[in-house]
């Protein structure tokens, strides 16, 4: 008949334990597999105290000075909690500034 081992001694396991491990960063995997591209030349912005929301959409009318009305179809709407939004304002920021300090300053027109 086999011997029972004896129990082990918990200090014993606690020493054999490994050593913790340094925190890694939380890698990002940007899945694009349902992702779809849209162009925009027009952008409007609504707001509330709960969200802001982003609304994309292309222009319609091919002879401004000739008409009344200004035609946008819209194609995307993107809802985003006030801290994504000012996130993406920061990040906006950062990118205009690179892009602007190698091709020259854009000037907006009204």
């Amino acid at each position: 008949m086999a011997k029972k081992p004896d129990a082990v001694d918990a200090t014993v396991v606690e020493s054999v334990a490994a050593p913790p491990q340094p925190e890694m960063p939380t890698r990002v995997v940007w899945d694009d597999s349902a992702m779809h591209s849209s162009f925009a030349n027009v952008i409007n912005v609504i707001n509330t105290r709960e969200e802001f929301t982003l609304l994309f959409g292309t222009n319609q009318t091919w002879n401004v000075a000739g008409s009344k009305e200004l035609i946008v179809k819209l194609s995307n709407r993107i809802v985003l909690t006030p801290y994504a939004a000012k996130r993406l304002v920061t990040l906006l920021n950062q990118h205009v500034t690179d892009y602007e300090s190698r091709f020259g300053t854009m000037r907006l027109e009204n």
